[in-house]
């Protein structure tokens, strides 16, 4: 998730936080896996985690593109150099693991940092991952949560598939069976879903249904009794990260929420409110010159990622 940097008193975010969770208890009963994610400016994005389904067929999808790629790469060696002799299988067979270890250790963790945030497992299956405190997924979280997955499947697995397995060796296989079953069905026993990496990175993984022919906020019209000339220093005061929260913020919809960020804004611009001036209208028209200018920079190569970055 992305998230609005506006300071704000302890007080008010509460208050935001409590109005939108009120209104939503009203108007509807949200379903088992919708978590509140309040960003630490008070702004309450609601998501919904993915369900253990989801998160289990995106892995296998992953799982059957590693594997793909193994015995693309090996029949391209086998047919190019030939297997003929032991010397050429020994080749083969390092390559093969050098490459197993490659794929395994960096195909997650190249996909997850990437702006999707999500392998082309989880982009099928609609869901990506995001940090559980409303910031920005970072490099270290990433990193974090695909290492724990050497500890939790893929070296208990290699254990239980090449240890050879003995008679003096039985109880090795079964200690690495329960070690093996734990971290595969940990999701299972938790409220949120989330895997031992999940919690050594502090992440989540929820849902992200690409919406249907949703209308582009930068084309909504404002009324004419209205303007809004926003100076270059006013639209450079953000950046892609805040862009994207504030894109969220109109979608969802919620009066509190637009309200609050509205007059967040307004004070961080130092912006006179007018009589007729409403708070969507305002923040519509920011989104609008904000991601123009944005626009403008990256034709010419430059690229903000958030207000710190100068």
């Amino acid at each position: 998730m992305v998230r609005l940097s506006l300071r704000t008193a302890q007080p008010i975010k509460h208050r935001i936080k409590v109005m939108s969770q009120t209104a939503r208890n009203i108007h509807h009963k949200e379903p088992a896996l919708t978590r509140a994610l309040v960003t630490p400016e008070g702004v309450d994005l609601r998501i919904q985690l993915a369900d253990m389904g989801a998160r289990f067929g995106a892995f296998f999808i992953d799982l059957a593109i590693i594997t793909a790629v193994i015995v693309g790469v090996m029949f391209i060696y086998s047919i190019t150099f030939g297997l003929s002799s032991q010397g050429d299988s020994e080749i083969g067979t390092v390559l093969l693991t050098m490459l197993w270890f490659f794929l395994r250790s960096f195909y997650f963790i190249a996909f997850e940092i990437s702006r999707h945030a999500a392998t082309p497992g989880k982009r099928l299956l609609k869901i990506r991952v995001t940090s559980r405190d409303g910031g920005r997924l970072t490099a270290p979280a990433v990193f974090s949560r695909n290492a724990m997955r050497e500890l939790e499947f893929f070296l208990p697995l290699q254990f239980l598939l090449f240890g050879g397995l003995t008679q003096e060796s039985g109880w090795l296989y079964l200690a690495g069976t329960i070690w093996f079953c734990v971290f595969l069905f940990f999701p299972l026993f938790n409220r949120d879903n989330l895997r031992a990496g999940d919690i050594v990175g502090g992440t989540w993984v929820i849902r992200a249904p690409r919406p249907i022919l949703a209308k582009d906020l930068s084309d909504k019209v404002l009324p004419d009794n209205v303007e809004f000339d926003f100076t270059p220093q006013q639209l450079k005061a953000y950046g892609i990260h805040e862009l994207h929260v504030l894109e969220d913020v109109i979608r969802n919809n919620d009066l509190a929420t637009i309200v609050a960020v509205a007059d967040r804004i307004r004070a961080k611009l130092a912006w006179e409110k007018g009589p007729n001036e409403k708070s969507r209208d305002f923040l519509s028209a920011y989104y609008s010159g904000l991601r123009k200018m944005l626009e403008t920079q990256m034709v010419f190569g430059k690229r903000r990622k958030d207000k710190f970055d100068v």
